[in-house]
């Protein structure tokens, strides 16, 4: 092993035909570089794990016949202004997304990048917004859930199993499965986290364009402190959801 160099040591990672003893040589090697590309080996290794444990709802629906499996999540339940994204999505069986995740566990690039990836290996997928307007009327879990039921209904084919979010849908035609912090367990609600908080996000910041004074590409519509000094001081677009506090005793203070 000593007389290995960097780059061969490296190589035989890459290849990935490593045996526990070879690992266990590399641990006992006091070179830096050594230990750094061990690091790497290990930590792919766990990120190959946690991937494949994404897929254990999907595999098991597999098992039992369903194989067009939808994920569904929203973004945006909690802001006091703009619209709440609703995504549903089918993946291709075992989709090889590198790094999915709860899209609020990943930095904006990375959501961007597998945002991208998503839709372009889809076998279906469509993103329902609610918007404020329609919040206020129903109020936010009705809506949620009235746009759940919506993007599932657009997808095609039709799924044969549904995977949501915490929210249980029981009008739903084929089965389904509520699970708690689904976008951090399954794969199909990963990527429909993902699919709605860029969408939404995206939609905040062309907002910001039209509606400057609020800071909307900033802080996407949620109560920051900023915010809400700007409803103060200019009072609400249309944008703002009414029935939301601290803005429903606001405007029955005015």
């Amino acid at each position: 092993m000593a007389n290995l160099t960097i780059k061969e040591i490296e190589n035989l990672f890459l290849q990935g035909d490593v045996s526990e003893e070879w690992i266990e040589f590399c641990r006992s090697d006091t070179r830096k570089s050594v230990q750094t590309i061990l690091r790497r080996y290990e930590r792919a290794q766990q990120e190959q794990k946690r991937l494949h444990t994404m897929y254990a709802y999907e595999r098991a629906a597999v098992a039992a016949g369903r194989t067009l499996v939808a994920g569904v999540d929203e973004a945006g339940r909690g802001p006091l202004a703009g619209p709440v994204a609703v995504a549903a999505v089918i993946l291709p069986q075992e989709a090889h997304l590198p790094r999915i995740n709860d899209s609020k566990k990943l930095s904006v690039a990375v959501r961007e990048e597998l945002f991208a990836q998503i839709v372009d290996i889809a076998v279906s997928y469509h993103v329902a917004l609610i918007d404020a307007e329609m919040i206020d009327r129903m109020n936010i879990l009705q809506a949620t859930r009235m746009g759940m039921y919506e993007a599932i209904a657009v997808l095609s084919p039709a799924p044969e199993e549904v995977f949501i979010d915490a929210v249980e849908l029981p009008k739903l035609s084929m089965p389904s499965q509520s699970i708690i912090k689904g976008d951090a367990k399954s794969a199909s609600i990963a990527a429909a986290s993902i699919l709605a908080k860029v969408t939404r996000d995206h939609l905040m910041e062309q907002y910001d364009t039209e509606y400057p004074h609020y800071g909307f590409a900033k802080h996407k519509g949620y109560g920051t402190r900023e915010h809400i000094e700007a409803i103060r001081a200019y009072g609400v677009c249309p944008l703002h959801r009414k029935s939301f506090e601290p803005i429903r005793s606001m405007l029955n203070n005015m």
